[in-house]
């Protein structure tokens, strides 16, 4: 029986994973996509349509925002790009250790 709860335990991961909405949302889009199909309409767009509105929902919930977390300093400007002039020679005498 530890084999069968095992087997189990792997295909719920495997399938739903961290995100349990992700994988209704895949479950209603290939029924949608059957259902479609089933009546002679043009399916072949709803699960490319169905996968690309799902992770971008998704990202969208996690990827932090400016305003979700007034903690977190904003980030500032990089520090300015030193200076390109060419050194001052005239101080700098090879030879001359005084």
């Amino acid at each position: 029986m530890k084999r069968v709860a095992a087997f189990g335990r792997f295909w719920y991961d495997f399938v739903v994973g961290d995100d349990w909405t992700i994988a209704v949302g895949v479950v209603a889009a290939v029924a949608l996509t059957a259902l479609a199909a089933h009546h002679g309409l043009a399916a072949w767009p709803i699960l490319p349509l169905a996968v690309a509105a799902l992770l971008t929902w998704s990202v969208s919930r996690v990827q932090p925002s400016a305003t979700s977390h007034p903690s977190v300093p904003p980030t500032t400007a990089p520090p300015p790009a030193p200076s390109h002039e060419p050194p001052d020679l005239d101080d700098a005498v090879p030879g001359d250790d005084a």
